[in-house]
């Protein structure tokens, strides 16, 4: 009883290290792709940060007058 308790636990551990080992990879695979989209599309995503300044401007402006109202 105490062995099929052991095997159980090695086979929960081993399941559990190979989702861990499979979600490191998997990360790492989407920050090697992020790096090479920013690489890549450098100029456009300059266009997209200068378009949101305004966006992002105008939401601190609102959060910033909600917080002084109270």
């Amino acid at each position: 009883m105490a062995e099929e308790v052991k095997q159980e636990e090695k086979k929960l551990d081993v399941k559990k290290l190979f989702w861990t080992i499979f979600k490191v990879v998997l990360g790492l695979v989407f920050l090697v792709l992020g790096i090479a989209a920013i690489v890549g599309w450098r100029a456009e995503l300059k266009t997209v940060i200068k378009g949101c300044i305004g966006l992002f401007l105008l939401l601190a402006s609102v959060i910033t007058l909600a917080i002084a109202k109270e």
